[in-house]
C-alpha cells in the first residue's frame, strides 16, 4: 500500500509555519480515524490558538470553542451524542492556562471524551510568550533572560496532575521529534480513542511538539531541542491505562 493522504483530511493547504508539528499530529489523528472509525460519527472541538482553523483540514464536524473552553464544549457534545467519537484539540496556552479549570473538572467527572494536548512550550500564535509549560531556562519574548523558577515559577506537568483523579481512564505523554516517537504518538491516540469508545472515562494525550518560528530554530534543530532539552523536564510514556491495569 503506497503512501497517500488520509481520506478524512481535506486538500486544503495548512496555514502552519514551515516545520510546525501540528501537521504531523493532524495526520496521525486522520490515519487512526481512517483505519478504525470510518463508519463512526466524529466530532472535534477546535481551540483558540495556532490550531484555530483545524476544522478546515478534516472532513468531519467541528465545534469552535472560546479560549480554554474546548473541554467544556467537548463535554456538552459527548453528552448530547454519546455514540460519537469526540475529541478536543488544544495547545498548552489553551488547556494548561486559561483552560486548566475546565480540563481538571472534566477529568474529575470522568467525561468520556479524548483531549489531545499539543505542548510546544510557548504561546505560539501571539508571538512566543512564556506559557505554563515553558521549561526552566527557556528564553521567550516575555522571559528574555530565561524562565527563572524563583521569579516565574516552574513548568506545569498536566499529565502528572491528572493521573490520580478517579475519572481519568488514560493518560499518555508522547512526542513527534523522531519516527519512533511519531509511531508511539499514533498508538497512544488509537488507544485513547478505544478507551473512549469503550466508555471507560476521560482520556488525554499530551504531545510534545516543536515551534521553529518562536524558538528561533530550523525545523530539524527544533526537533533536536525536544530530545536534548525538553525531555529532561517532560518524561514520555503511558502514565495511566485503567482498562489495562496501569
Amino acid at each position: 500500500m503506497g503512501f497517500k493522504r488520509p481520506e478524512c483530511l481535506t486538500k486544503e493547504s495548512m496555514h502552519y509555519c514551515p516545520g510546525c508539528g501540528h501537521g504531523i499530529i493532524h495526520r496521525l489523528i486522520a490515519e487512526v480515524i481512517d483505519e478504525d472509525y470510518k463508519e463512526s460519527k466524529i466530532i472535534g472541538v477546535a481551540p483558540v490558538g495556532c490550531a484555530v482553523f483545524i476544522y478546515d483540514y478534516f472532513n468531519f464536524d467541528f465545534v469552535a470553542a472560546a479560549h480554554g473552553r474546548a473541554t467544556a464544549a467537548a463535554t456538552g457534545v459527548k453528552r448530547s451524542i454519546p455514540d460519537a467519537l469526540v475529541f478536543s484539540y488544544q495547545g498548552d496556552g489553551d488547556i494548561a492556562a486559561i483552560g486548566t479549570s475546565e480540563v481538571i473538572h472534566a477529568a474529575t467527572r470522568g467525561e468520556n471524551f479524548t483531549a489531545i494536548f499539543v505542548n510546544n512550550g510557548v504561546y505560539a500564535m501571539t508571538g512566543g510568550q512564556m506559557a505554563p509549560t515553558t521549561i526552566p531556562g527557556q528564553v521567550t519574548v516575555s522571559s528574555p533572560y530565561g524562565r527563572d523558577p524563583k521569579v516565574q515559577g516552574y513548568h506545569i506537568k498536566l499529565c502528572e496532575m491528572l493521573v490520580p483523579l478517579d475519572g481519568v481512564a488514560f493518560v499518555a505523554r508522547t512526542s513527534i521529534h523522531n519516527l519512533k516517537n511519531i509511531e508511539f504518538t499514533k498508538k497512544a491516540i488509537k488507544r485513547a480513542f478505544e478507551v473512549q469508545m469503550n466508555n471507560e472515562g476521560f482520556s488525554i494525550i499530551e504531545v510534545l511538539s516543536n515551534c521553529p518560528t518562536n524558538w528561533g530554530l530550523s525545523p530539524s534543530e527544533s526537533m533536536k531541542r525536544i530530545e536534548n532539552e525538553v525531555l529532561k523536564y517532560y518524561s514520555l510514556g503511558i502514565f495511566k491505562d485503567k482498562g489495562r491495569g496501569i
